[in-house]
């Protein structure tokens, strides 16, 4: 087991404070973990590509190089990640944070899911790769303080 600071990546969601209220919940527990994350500027993510590599004349292009930026963050920070949250929202497609369940799994990393109940059939084969499915960020500390310390 880890003895040291856990590594603990936030994936998926970015239009709710879910991943402020986990950051709250460890802060209050004095749990020994650094919280990781994609870029949540949505702006800045969609556009870094083009802003980088330069401009492109159609929507696909600008899209793809920014998705390929964004992924050599999120696979180098997928890899140094003891637990994965993936946080599925309601409102939007999540196709990125699918990815990351996915390729976290590929990688052996222990998963767990974040959502809503009302996404319990929609979310059955992700949640089939969790070792945890959580309905709360409270749920989400809690998890982990008895994953870190056995703290209940």
């Amino acid at each position: 087991m880890n003895t040291g600071r856990w590594q603990v990546y936030l994936s998926g969601e970015i239009h709710t404070d879910w991943r402020d209220r986990i950051r709250a919940g460890v802060e209050a527990a004095g749990l020994p973990v650094d919280l990781l994350a994609p870029n949540t500027d949505h702006d800045s993510s969609d556009r870094c590509g083009v802003a980088i590599l330069g401009e492109e004349q159609t929507p696909f292009w600008q899209d793809h190089k920014g998705a390929k930026l964004n992924a050599i963050r999120t696979r180098a920070l997928l890899a140094q990640a003891d637990v994965v949250v993936v946080r599925f929202g309601d409102k939007y497609k999540q196709w990125n944070a699918a990815f990351d369940a996915g390729y976290a799994a590929a990688l052996g990393k222990s998963i767990i899911t974040l959502r809503d109940p009302a996404l319990t059939h929609a979310m059955k084969e992700v949640d089939a790769a969790a070792l945890a499915v959580a309905e709360t960020p409270q749920q989400v500390v809690k998890l982990l303080a008895y994953t870190i310390d056995g703290t209940l």
